[in-house]
Order: C-alpha cells, then sequence, then structure tokens
C-alpha cells in the first residue's frame, strides 16, 4: 500500500441506489437557438454539442421544484428499496456541488425531509464530481469502525441558473470565440438527483459488497475547471490530458497494489462527454460493451451523474457481478471502487 490512496472495506455494503430523473428534456438543439446571436457572430456552426461532446438533450427541474427536494425523493426511494427505516440512519452525507447558500448545509434540509432522526450526523461533502464516491468510502469506513450501522447518501443538482448566466455572457457583443471555448463545458451540464444507502454486509448477504478501490490526486491542476454560481470555466484540453494522465497512473498503481480490473462486468463511469470517456476506454483498455452511457439524454449530472448511472444498470446487473466505479473530478482528483454485485 503506498500511503492511504489505496483502501478496502472490511463488512459495508451497498443496500440500494436509486435517482430522480429532471422532469423538463432541453435539447441542444434549443440551446443552439439560444446562442443563435454569439454564434452566428463568431462564426461557429451550430450542433457542437452534439458533435462534440455528444450531448443531445439535457434535464432541467420544473418551475416550482428544486434540486433538494428532489434529493430528499431520491433518498426515501432509496431508503424503501433497501428497507431501512429513516431512523435507523446515523449519518446523512449531502454530495451535491448545487446550493442556494453557505450555511446552513443543505444537509440540513434533507436531513429534515426524510424525518431522520436527532442522532444521525449529517453534513455536506464538496469534492466536485467526485463527492458522492468519497461520501461512499467514508461513510464505508465508519461502518467499518462500528461507529454507525446505516449510512444515506445523496446528491442533488440543478445546471439552470449557471448555464442561464452563460446564455447571456455569451450572448453579449463583446464576448469571443475563447469565452465560448472556456464555458463550453458548462453547456453539457444538467440536473439531476441519486442516493445511495449503505450498511453492514453481514447483517445483508443479498447486498453488494464494496470492497475498496484507489484514490489519487493532481492538485497542480486545480485551476483548470474552476465553477460557481455565476459559471463555470474550463481549459477543456488541459483537463481531458492531465485528467487522463492521472487516470493512467491511478490504474497502473492499484495493479501493483494487488487490484485487478482488466476483466470487470461493468465499469461504470463519471459521464462527461464523447471524447472523455473514448479517452478513458483506450488509454487503460476497456470493453466499450461493458462501459455505460448516459450522458447524451442527462448530460453531466456531477456527483450525481455515476450514481443516476449506477441505478440504471443495477436493474440489469446480476450477483457475483463485478462493477467497477470510475470517476475523476476538478481539482484534480480520481477515484475507482470496486463493489461486487
Amino acid at each position: 500500500m503506498i500511503g492511504n490512496a489505496t483502501f478496502r472495506h472490511d463488512n459495508a455494503a451497498l443496500l440500494a441506489v436509486s435517482s430522480v430523473e429532471a422532469p423538463v428534456a432541453v435539447t441542444s438543439a434549443e440551446f443552439d437557438e439560444r446562442l443563435a446571436p454569439s454564434l452566428k457572430r463568431l462564426k461557429l456552426s451550430r450542433r457542437l454539442l452534439e458533435r462534440v461532446a455528444g450531448v443531445t438533450e439535457r434535464r432541467w427541474w420544473s418551475p416550482g421544484s428544486s434540486f433538494d427536494d428532489a434529493a430528499i425523493e431520491a433518498g426515501a426511494k432509496a431508503l424503501a428499496e433497501a428497507g431501512v427505516a429513516p431512523e435507523q440512519i446515523g449519518l446523512l452525507i449531502n454530495t451535491s456541488v448545487t446550493r442556494k447558500n453557505l450555511e446552513p448545509s443543505v444537509a440540513v434540509k434533507i436531513h429534515h425531509g426524510l424525518g431522520l432522526p436527532s442522532s444521525a450526523m449529517n453534513f455536506d461533502l464538496a469534492n466536485a464530481c467526485l463527492g458522492f464516491v468519497n461520501g461512499i468510502t467514508l461513510a464505508a469506513n465508519m461502518i467499518d469502525s462500528g461507529q454507525i450501522k446505516y449510512a444515506l447518501i445523496v446528491a442533488g443538482e440543478d445546471a439552470q441558473p449557471t448555464q442561464e448566466t452563460t446564455f447571456e455572457r455569451l450572448n453579449h457583443p463583446d464576448s469571443t470565440r475563447a469565452d465560448y471555448l472556456r464555458e463550453f463545458a458548462t453547456l453539457t451540464l444538467g440536473s439531476g438527483a441519486a442516493a445511495a444507502v449503505i450498511g453492514p454486509a453481514d447483517a445483508h448477504p443479498e447486498s453488494h459488497r464494496i470492497l475498496g478501490g484507489v484514490s489519487r490526486a493532481g492538485t497542480e491542476h486545480h485551476e483548470l475547471c474552476v465553477g460557481g454560481p455565476a459559471g463555470m470555466f474550463t481549459d477543456t484540453k488541459g483537463l481531458l490530458e492531465n485528467g487522463l494522465e492521472l487516470v493512467v497512473r491511478a490504474w497502473h498503481e492499484a495493479q501493483r497494489d494487488g487490484w485487478n480490473w482488466t476483466a470487470m462486468d461493468r465499469y461504470v463511469t463519471h459521464q462527461v462527454s464523447t471524447s472523455y470517456t473514448n479517452a478513458i476506454i483506450k488509454a487503460v483498455d476497456l470493453v466499450r460493451e461493458r462501459v455505460p452511457i448516459t450522458f447524451p439524454k442527462w448530460g453531466n449530472v456531477g456527483p450525481a451523474s455515476l450514481p443516476m448511472t449506477l441505478a440504471q444498470e443495477s436493474q440489469t446487473l446480476s450477483s457475483g457481478d463485478r462493477v467497477l466505479c470510475m470517476g475523476v473530478g476538478s481539482g484534480l482528483n480520481t477515484t475507482m471502487m470496486e463493489i461486487a454485485w
């Protein structure tokens, strides 16, 4: 083991994973219409979002609904599927990037909305698109230590406010082609919510064992993608190249530490775009047919992206299947986690 970047769990399991799709489908063609003035002025072709990123549409919440309400809904679904009562939860971690205010935490509303007990710790864990997987790791460690018995991990994302401000900025007469390229990734974002219940494997023999995995940091690249309420600004080329290098390094270091992920039944990746997915498949020689793709219809739903994809895939997974969850988050950080289905 090198440092603490490789981790193994003794008795933690995924009991349920659920998702909530935002109800309003917004196509990339509609985005092109919203950006028509700037696309024409900057001599940029339409359909770049579809041709370059592979995003045909993404989802927004309907007026009056909220990302944290969706996280509550996803959490309630996961608890019901796991057969775990709210009063049994000892830990709630909200991993959303989206937030309305700096304090209190998003977790407090979700804790209240789900009727969790006063004894359940609750807080936000933010690490860009890796937050949900990091939340699972933290919960699994606390279960292994005996501090808690059940944990609920949630994420709810709302891309619309940031995208609305991006439309305004890119349609300004002074915007440039460089501005459009820096904010292109913002246009691939989508809204959605997910939740997972983690518990002790020995009490749930039918559950899915969380075996462990590897994490690696490349924080010298922390300025490649910087996002906030006003927008997300990305060096797309730099993010791809350096993120890929980090993934490859982590993959090979994991092999040296005893992990063998060359023949998994499913590789559930964080959903970004066609180019990112193709690059990772090629770099570590994944079986393409075992890599589910959801970004064409959902876009990049931040930390909710991977668990939403896992929830979809759970319908076709069988007992004994091996699943590897893989993600890269702005920062840069990468995590790979194996689950024995």
